[in-house]
């Protein structure tokens, strides 16, 4: 007599280079465990998604990824900031957009990197290549699913660039950063102002700053030093900004909504 059980069929094994790979304690101390991509899984399956993974340190100014390059890989960031680049035809940079901890990098239609990746502090990733991920994937429905949502809160970080470079003033561009800045570190929770007197550490420069919004240094530098003269803000330091009155910079942040 044959019997027939409900024993889900066994995994296939992936074809590997284990070198680097993270083991289970590493993926229990990773600072994207509970975000991002590696959320989607139980402890057990995140092991089988560390099997694919290499991880990768990063020093400050080291690009992670090049645009136009192949696109060979899909990075995981693990801890640290990542700026995103493009270039543009007479050989100044846009930046759009800054990446860090649980964020993925590498979601390309093409077979060319759309954009650059470059390590703005000691930042470690884990990086996986494409075949391996999609042997991934094929196990793991759930990853797929947690994709789409990145994919689409991209969609939806572009369309906010886009209202950021056309409609805003100087001003109002630079209150609008530091007050996403502060939501995407966690200093106040999502759709509420942080509280009066956060403090922020920008591990970028005032060139990233102007690139990323559109403007010069000199205007950048202006436009924070108005924010400050009028009470809104306080600037400690090269890497620091105080949020003194959060709903004041709200309010110029929306002046042209």
């Amino acid at each position: 007599m044959v019997h027939v059980t409900n024993a889900p069929p066994a995994r296939r094994p992936l074809a590997i280079n284990l070198a680097n790979s993270p083991r289970a304690a590493q993926c229990d101390d990773c600072g994207a465990r509970h975000a991002g991509l590696c959320d989607a899984l139980s402890d057990e399956d995140l092991t089988f998604l560390a099997r694919a993974a290499q991880r990768r340190t990063y020093q400050a100014g080291e690009p992670i990824m090049q645009e136009g390059d192949k696109a060979a890989y899909f990075f995981n960031i693990n801890s640290g900031h990542v700026r995103l680049s493009k270039s543009l035809p007479d050989g100044r940079r846009q930046i759009t957009g800054f990446a860090s901890t649980g964020h993925f990098l590498g979601l390309a239609k093409s077979d060319k990197n759309v954009c650059s990746a470059e390590a703005m502090e000691p930042t470690t990733v884990c990086r996986f290549n494409r075949p391996s991920l999609m042997a991934v994937f094929e196990e793991f429905p759930a990853l797929e699913r947690k994709l789409l949502d990145v994919a689409t809160h991209e969609l939806v970080l572009a369309q906010e660039q886009m209202l950021l470079l056309g409609r805003k003033t100087a001003i109002e561009r630079v209150a609008t950063f530091l007050l996403a800045w502060a939501a995407r570190e966690d200093l106040c929770p999502a759709g509420h102002l942080p509280k009066p007197n956060a403090a922020l550490q920008l591990p970028l420069s005032r060139t990233d700053l102007a690139d990323y919004l559109g403007l010069t240094i000199e205007t950048v530098s202006r436009s924070l030093s108005q924010l400050k003269r009028d009470g809104f803000i306080d600037i400690p330091g090269i890497h620091g900004i105080t949020l003194l009155k959060p709903q004041g910079l709200a309010h110029i942040a929306e002046a042209e909504l």
